[in-house]
């Protein structure tokens, strides 16, 4: 009778488990990123709590912190048992550069994308009363793409666009998603080397939000900082689903490819400068991994035990065996 539950269980130790993991991070990423979009789009200005809909500098102080703590809160959901990628960026970097299995990575963007698209439904399911009282109230036909009843403002709680000073070309934005994209895997590289000043107390997620909000505020009017495929095409798709239309797919000027091709370019640029300039120098100096951070833990490298000894490690963010 001992025997079934453990055979029962024995799936989530292999790279199902970590895939589950992804699905519920990614999830909760986009919940509460989507969800902070929706209260600054179409709750608070009907809520007896505010009239203004984006009040620039403030609204998007509001979204900034929100996204930041949806991030901070992904990771720390996820960390234990996949070390929290909930990016396909993340994942698509790993593995160029930190040994991360490239069988598991269409998995794992597999799984953040779903987990993207769920969270991007529960948010609807939450706030659609509110999202057809704005629409109703502000006469924008949902689907419709410029114009007066453009419905641009109400997609953005789902996904992002470019800023209309771009015009129809797609360059300015796609290198807004590069450069964007390289800095947080640069921040995420930084925050998880052992050998550069890595944060203690499990910190690392906080200071990964943090770096969310800090590539926000300043990079984010460009294109709306989706630095994450499965963040934009995971909710993307959803909203074509919902009556978005061709405002969602192919999004406005053919959109839709630039928040998935610029994210992926720049995490592997990002990844590969911060080895360049920062890693290989500490490598190259002898610099020891810090002696007080656990440098194999639990999102790092797992050593399975008892009956289980044969099922492949878990979450393995910096090195594979």
């Amino acid at each position: 009778m001992a025997r079934a539950p453990l055979a029962a269980a024995r799936w989530r130790q292999t790279v199902w488990g970590e895939l589950l993991s992804e699905f519920l991070g990614t999830l909760v990423l986009i919940a509460f990123g989507d969800g902070v979009v929706a209260m600054a789009v179409a709750a608070l200005n009907q809520s007896g709590r505010g009239t203004q809909i984006f009040a620039a500098s403030g609204d998007w102080l509001l979204i900034a912190w929100g996204w930041a703590l949806a991030v901070t809160f992904g990771v720390y959901v996820a960390g234990g048992v996949s070390g929290a990628h909930i990016n396909p960026a993340v994942t698509l970097a790993l593995a160029v550069r930190r040994d991360f299995p490239w069988r598991k990575v269409v998995p794992y963007w597999v799984a953040q994308l779903v987990g993207a698209f769920v969270g991007a439904a529960l948010v609807y399911l939450v706030y659609h009363q509110a999202i057809g009282s704005f629409e109703a109230a502000k006469h924008i036909t949902r689907g419709t793409l410029g114009g007066a009843a453009d419905s641009t403002p109400t997609f953005s709680i789902f996904a992002t666009f470019p800023a209309p000073y771009f015009g129809s070309s797609t360059i300015g934005p796609l290198i807004d998603q590069i450069v964007g994209t390289a800095f947080l895997l640069m921040f995420v590289l930084a925050l998880t080397d052992e050998r550069n000043q890595p944060p203690r107390m499990n910190m690392a997620p906080l200071l990964v939000g943090l770096a969310v909000a800090a590539i926000g505020m300043s990079f984010g009017a460009n294109a709306g900082y989706a630095i994450n495929p499965a963040r934009d095409f995971g909710p993307r798709f959803f909203a074509w689903l919902a009556g978005w239309g061709r405002v969602a797919l192919p999004g406005v000027h053919g959109y839709v490819w630039v928040p998935i091709v610029g994210p992926l370019v720049g995490g592997v640029v990002g990844a590969v400068v911060y080895d360049l300039f920062i890693r290989d120098v500490l490598v190259a100096r002898g610099v020891p991994p810090a002696a007080d951070v656990e440098v194999k833990g639990r999102t790092v490298e797992e050593e399975p035990t008892g009956p289980a000894s044969d099922v492949e490690a878990q979450g393995r963010t910096i090195r594979e065996r």
